[in-house]
């Protein structure tokens, strides 16, 4: 009987469930998103409970579609949108506030004053992160300092921490009748509460945020032959299946793209844009405004990688969709942006969230720049699609400046690929080649990957490199003088965008 792996890829709108053949081609996938909830400007929370029984319905989805049970599938790895932070009840399972998200920015103020405080340079050094409200560390604090009683219930043991990862994985593996409380390195590296060096919890920063050990779960390796659990015979997957593989999803992207050799990148485009470089068993502090962080954690040793976080790329598609109304589906925006010769002098900064990489302010705010009459729908809808690929560029030269590496080629992943337009636009602003594989989900695909490595059903990271694909090649079609003017424009929309909270 052919064995199969599977994934959980439990994201920032939604979750899918995944299963893949040896060869790493699709066999099913389940999706179904979960609601957004705004209790406030700035604040952003998802229904831990609701982002659960969705996990529930997509695995029983795939497994539906594909005509396959828990016998067929050899293992099962989880991936997540990183950071959004979870609070719950071992006993009942039962969240005990909503689910903070990556997104949200409640915490500035904590930030800010740790920064006034001189202790950034202690974050950056231990954990390879600046300080800001992106991380999960900040966000457990504020449950901590505001939900009422919480704090007592964490200290007597009746109160856990975890990003989705931690949640999806505990859940699936018994939740209140054993569920593991785990972590791996890549997740627990997004916290600002790990030491990069120890891959442990670190004690001084646990005591500068106030935050009680018993809370945090063990921290494992991304791909674990000694499993984190198996899943339950009454439980959505059924059967005993060995749940053994854990990466956040920017992290299962490049494992899923088979970058394993230091210099090798890959962006996903998703609700933000996520680009990694590999840098080997190397950690490389950053002085270009990119993370530290772990690229993924093996038997034989953990992989480090430069990350330029951008918080808002889909999501500034989804909001011309549901706010604006300017669309209705994202697959509009292709030939809506193609329709017009360029976005008519306007560049749009969609700083919602602040900007993240390579700027880190807190205080910017998104602005559309350079209004005309002459701006139309059509050119609103272009200048969003150019700030997905400027804001890429702008990691792109910080990894340049801390790496010392001109990447000779950038290998994409995510949804968005599949708008061709986006992905030449993206070769003429960046001015190298994009690469998109035949697997365009490699979040899943990765996660499945370090799964099926636990339990032997790879043999190797060689035999994942012989499934890599490619779909289609963008070349650069722009000439430098008309990059380098248009890059010129976003730099300036961008230093107007910032600093406009005081």
């Amino acid at each position: 009987m052919t064995q199969y792996a599977a994934a959980v890829d439990q994201g920032t709108t939604g979750t899918r469930f995944m299963i893949f053949n040896p060869q790493g081609a699709m066999v099913a996938s389940h999706y179904e998103e979960h609601t957004q909830i705004y209790p406030q400007p700035g604040w952003v929370e998802h229904d831990a409970s609701e982002v659960w029984a969705k996990t529930q319905r997509v695995i029983a989805g795939a497994l539906e579609k594909s005509g396959l049970t828990a016998a067929h599938i050899a293992a099962v790895g989880v991936t997540n949108q990183r950071e959004t932070t979870v609070v719950w009840d071992p006993k009942t399972g039962r969240p005990l506030y909503n689910a903070i998200v990556w997104q949200d920015t409640r915490t500035r103020e904590m930030c800010q004053q740790f920064i006034t405080d001189g202790l950034e340079t202690l974050f950056r050094r231990k954990t390879g992160l600046p300080v800001a409200t992106y991380f999960s560390g900040p966000k457990l604090k504020w449950m901590l300092d505001h939900v009422p009683g919480l704090r007592e219930k964490a200290e007597a043991g009746e109160a856990i921490f975890g990003n989705m990862d931690t949640w999806v994985i505990w859940n699936l593996t018994g939740g209140p009748h054993g569920g593991a409380h785990v972590t791996d390195v890549t997740n627990a590296s997004r916290t600002m509460l790990m030491d990069l060096r120890t891959l442990a919890w670190d004690a001084e920063l646990l005591e500068v945020l106030t935050i009680p050990r018993q809370m945090l779960p063990h921290i494992r390796p991304s791909s674990d032959a000694s499993l984190y659990g198996t899943t339950l015979a009454n439980g959505p997957l059924g059967g005993a299946v060995p749940v053994c593989g854990d990466l956040g999803d920017q992290q299962a992207a490049l494992f899923g793209q088979t970058c394993y050799a230091p210099g090798e990148a890959k962006n996903t485009y998703g609700t933000g844009c996520f680009m990694l470089l590999n840098t080997g068993r190397e950690i490389v502090p950053s002085e270009s405004g990119l993370l530290t962080t772990v690229a993924y954690g093996l038997p034989e040793g953990t992989t480090y990688a430069l990350e330029g976080s951008i918080a808002i790329t889909g999501a500034a598609v989804q909001w011309l969709r549901d706010n604006l109304g300017l669309i209705q589906n994202a697959t509009e925006t292709e030939p809506i942006a193609q329709s017009v010769e360029d976005a008519g002098g306007i560049y749009f900064v969609p700083a919602f969230s602040g900007l993240f990489a390579p700027y880190w302010d807190m205080d910017a705010r998104g602005a559309i720049v350079g209004m005309t009459r002459y701006v139309n729908r059509a050119h609103i809808v272009r200048a969003t699609l150019e700030a997905i690929c400027y804001q890429t560029r702008d990691v792109l030269e910080a990894m340049r400046a801390d790496s010392g590496i001109e990447l000779k080629t950038l290998k994409v992943d995510g949804g968005a690929t599949v708008n061709n337009f986006l992905m030449q636009l993206q070769a003429d602003i960046v001015g190298v080649p994009v690469v998109r594989p035949v697997v365009n989900e490699t979040t899943a695909l990765g996660a499945a990957y370090a799964a099926g490595l636990a339990v032997g059903l790879w043999g190797g990271m060689d035999e994942l490199r012989a499934n890599w694909g490619v779909d289609r090649t963008f070349e650069p079609e722009w000439g430098a003088a008309r990059r380098e003017k248009a890059y010129v424009g976003w730099k300036r929309a961008v230093e107007r965008s910032r600093g406009w909270i005081e």
